[in-house]
């Protein structure tokens, strides 16, 4: 039975990565009806993807540093059980409210993917690390990805609640199986929990992240917004005097301004932005109306299923992309990656309009997306000590939902000032979406340049030279060295 746990340990903890991007997206094809369904405001219903992804950003380095300290399986545990309490909630409710502190525990599951990939770190072997931090890297999109589809089909076919009620039963079964399968790790690294340094984050991410997200409708120079961006800045400075001076930092600045740590980030960042760039404008683009001359007037099922060949890919290609990280170094991989996302938009701008198309460079920036992705745990789990994997993973898995944040806000302002009358409706021309596109294959290639700039890894060569345990061990202290 021990060893039943064991081999089972990876794909249980990729269900639960698939399980939180599912519970990301179901919510999307209800969005346009949820004002009737409701009688809530489209912007008060808008809150609904707004308290995840803020909810999501504050809690995936909090919990991160918690596993760190106080065991990664029970953090892990509490994250999937808030996740499937969020669901019930939704499922048992139409009440606007109720709905939106329910997306917000929901959030919590964002910490899923970097706790799984430290657990993976201090459980698994060196030799089989690689290729199971990849996939759980590539559960993102791959949840992402079949969560659209999927809650099409039941919002188009069932009451909405049915949807809510399905992922529930698929979160208690990823708990069970989680609370079953995977042992707690060993490794920690005990201290006081900084407390303040927590709220200070939070403080300073819910401003950044709430003018990111309500820049385009409350106005981008509006003293709300205005007054978000600066309360953001100066909290965020006290913040960062705190925890240079705090005994036990909640986010260890000193380690991450090395630039094998810092320079991971910032390609996160401009990774995720150039990732999210891809579904967001393939989804409103091939949903335009046929009147515009480019646009498809596809339903949001078909829209989910052009999709559905990048997520496929993705799952696919994980196991490469760790062959290519353990023969070149996820330095090379995650390069790679962002000149095939690069690649990708190159072919949306070339064409646009015939769906096999739109297909190909949607699928092509999947491709990209799922070698950076595999390669940043991987970079960080070698530049951090081994008590800290969590919460450095939940930093980068920050920086990508800060870099989507940015990219939707980037995306809609360009497709706002870029449109035409169709049916007396304004709708965004095919030249904002060829401008969408270029701005975001700008920061692929930027983020490619990125990664080129990150210093090597001195064990990637010894690694390289000896496959056996002693030369994985020697690899190991010469990373934490």
């Amino acid at each position: 039975m021990t060893a039943l746990r064991d081999r089972l340990t990876v794909p249980v903890l990729a269900f639960g990565g698939i399980l939180m991007a599912v519970m990301q997206t179901v919510v999307v094809p209800l969005l346009p009806g949820l004002p009737r369904l409701t009688g809530a405001p489209a912007s008060t219903v808008s809150w609904m993807v707004t308290a995840t992804l803020l909810s999501g950003a504050v809690l995936t380095p909090v919990l991160g540093r918690a596993g760190d300290m106080y065991g990664k399986r029970r953090v892990l545990l509490m994250a999937l059980a808030l996740m499937t309490v969020g669901s019930l909630l939704c499922a048992l409710t139409s009440d606007i409210g109720v709905l939106i502190a329910a997306r917000a525990l929901q959030g919590a599951a964002a910490a899923v993917v970097p706790l799984s990939i430290s657990i993976l770190r201090d459980e698994l072997p060196p030799a089989k690390t690689g290729s199971a931090v990849a996939l759980m890297s590539s559960t993102v999109g791959i949840g992402a990805a079949l969560g659209l589809p999927l809650a099409a089909l039941v919002v188009q076919y069932a009451d909405w609640h049915a949807m809510f009620w399905a992922t529930t039963a698929l979160g208690a079964f990823g708990l069970a199986l989680a609370w079953w399968a995977v042992r707690e790790s060993p490794v920690r690294e005990p201290g006081r929990f900084d407390t303040l340094g927590a709220l200070g984050l939070a403080a300073g991410l819910v401003c950044l992240l709430l003018g990111v997200s309500q820049g385009g409708t409350w106005g981008w120079t509006s003293p709300g917004i205005v007054g978000l961006f600066v309360g953001c800045v100066l909290i965020l400075a006290l913040w960062c005097r705190q925890q240079l001076r705090a005994e036990r930092p909640l986010v260890d600045l000193k380690l991450a301004a090395r630039p094998r740590v810092a320079l991971p980030h910032i390609t996160a960042l401009l990774t995720g932005f150039a990732f999210y760039g891809n579904s967001l404008v393939t989804a409103q683009l091939v949903q335009a109306p046929e009147a515009t001359g480019y646009g498809l007037g596809l339903s949001i099922v078909a829209t989910g299923l052009c999709l559905l060949p990048g997520g496929v890919t993705m799952l696919l290609l994980s196991p490469v992309s760790a062959r290519i990280s353990a023969a070149r170094g996820p330095r090379v991989t995650l390069a790679l990656g962002t000149a095939v996302i690069a690649f990708g938009y190159l072919l949306r701008i070339m064409d646009s309009r015939d769906l096999w198309m739109i297909i190909v460079g949607a699928t092509v920036c999947a491709t990209g997306t799922t070698l950076a992705y595999s390669a940043l745990p991987t970079l960080i789990l070698r530049a951090v000590p081994a008590g800290q994997t969590a919460s450095a993973n939940g930093v980068n898995v920050l920086m990508r939902t800060i870099g989507q944040a940015v990219c939707s806000a980037a995306v809609a302002a360009v497709l706002v000032h870029h449109t035409s009358l169709v049916g007396g409706a304004p709708v965004p021309t095919l030249h904002g979406y060829l401008l969408a596109f270029v701005m975001a294959g700008t920061v692929a290639l930027v983020a490619c340049a990125a990664a080129l700039s990150i210093p090597g890894d001195p064990a990637s060569r010894g690694t390289r030279r000896s496959r056996g345990r002693t030369g994985a061990r020697r690899d190991e202290a010469l990373e934490g060295a």
